[in-house]
């Protein structure tokens, strides 16, 4: 763990790291920036989650849903990553400190897998691309899953100021 530490110090150390941490504006507008971000495409995902499960918009078919709402998901997620990675630059060591850090990472990366699951095969399957109301189980699963890792990923975000140390 102390090598992690004094990976992080550098990290934070770093020129931009310090310029980002010291300015009077520069983290508040980049927290600003991944909060709305993180906003768009997380509220975004939930919309098309709860379309997957067969809870919301079922008279609009799975396709138009992720096509209209795609751009907007990723340009959140471009700001979300962009802005997270520049926080983390500013403030590496407490975020290796904190318990709740590697969680979020944990499930942020379980959420990307699970929709590249979708994506690359489950979105293929015939009755997602007949843009049929009653979707298959495993399709519905996807979007419970998704639901959850995300919901898990901003609860983890939120717990890290909270839980600052693993002692």
């Amino acid at each position: 763990m102390s090598t992690l530490i004094q990976l992080a110090e550098r990290i934070e150390q770093s020129q931009l790291g310090v310029s980002i941490a010291e300015s009077q504006y520069a983290f508040a507008v980049i927290e600003g920036v991944h909060l709305i971000g993180l906003s768009v495409s997380v509220g975004l995902i939930f919309l098309t989650d709860l379309r997957l499960m067969g809870l919301l918009f079922r008279h609009v078919p799975v396709n138009d849903v992720l096509r209209h709402l795609r751009p907007y998901v990723l340009t959140g997620f471009a700001l979300v990553f962009l802005s997270g990675g520049l926080l983390f630059l500013a403030e590496a060591v407490a975020l290796v400190k904190s318990p709740a850090f590697p969680f979020k990472m944990l499930f942020m990366a379980l959420a990307g897998a699970n929709a590249l699951y979708f994506e690359l095969r489950l979105a293929k399957q015939q009755a997602v691309v007949d843009n049929k109301s009653a979707l298959p189980r495993n399709v519905r699963y996807a979007g419970a899953a998704s639901l959850a890792l995300w919901t898990l990923v901003v609860i983890c975000g939120r717990l890290i100021p909270y839980l600052p140390n693993w002692s």
